[in-house]
């Protein structure tokens, strides 16, 4: 695999339909956005949870930070992923919740 290109999405087989795994929405995250921690988490194929923690997120308000995800999850937000809850937080933000 070369470096940029990502590997084919894993899928889960379930009653039939194809499904993304929350860590193929990981990897493509990390691809496209630099974080210092990111969990995703559900397992049903099309509804996720995130808590994505960026530098990139300094100094932009939930929506822009948002959108900094959607931009590297690009057409998957439409194609392969029905909905995706998110906590995004800087590293200062982190930290603080961390104690």
């Amino acid at each position: 695999m070369s470096s940029g290109t990502l590997r084919a999405a894993p899928l889960q087989q379930k009653t039939g339909t194809m499904m993304v795994s929350a860590d193929y929405i990981k990897e493509v995250i990390l691809a496209g956005l630099p974080c210092d921690y990111i969990d995703v988490q559900g397992d049903d194929g099309t509804h996720f949870n995130a808590v994505i923690v960026s530098a990139e997120f300094s100094g932009r308000n939930r929506v822009q930070r948002h959108q900094l995800v959607y931009q590297a999850l690009g057409d998957r937000m439409r194609a392969e992923i029905h909905a995706l809850g998110m906590k995004t937080l800087s590293p200062e933000e982190w930290a603080q919740q961390q104690g």
